[in-house]
């Protein structure tokens, strides 16, 4: 079992910064897609960006220039630099990964969220 631990979350004032951090416990297995998603009050759970094995990334539009996600392979952990914040960027974030076992079987893991607050 893979567990998907996310920190770094709270409140920051618009325009401020927030790191946050996704780390994946467990063994005998690799990371192929890792993601962030966000989900705002009353509103439906979003892909905010992306990064591959091979560090390929993808953005959705309203943070390409402001957000930037990483990963370091051998911690097994992604993060997501956010710059810029406004209120918009308001909501829980929720860190996801496609695990490869050994057996070559692909398993979608979702962690916990972590609240973003950003205040106006």
């Amino acid at each position: 079992q893979v567990q998907l631990v996310e920190t770094g979350g709270g409140l920051v004032q618009a325009g401020g910064s927030l790191r946050l951090s996704c780390a994946a416990s467990g063994s005998a297995f690799s990371i192929n897609v890792m993601r962030w998603y966000r989900q705002a009050p009353g509103k439906q759970r979003e892909l905010v960006a992306r990064i591959t094995s091979g560090g390929s990334t993808y953005y959705t539009d309203s943070v390409k220039g402001r957000f930037t996600i990483s990963r370091d392979n051998a911690k097994k952990t992604v993060y997501l630099q956010m710059n810029s914040l406004n209120a918009g960027d308001t909501a829980v974030y929720y860190c996801n990964a496609d695990v490869v076992y050994i057996s070559s079987r692909v398993y979608e893991y979702w962690g916990q969220g972590t609240q973003v607050t950003v205040s106006s």
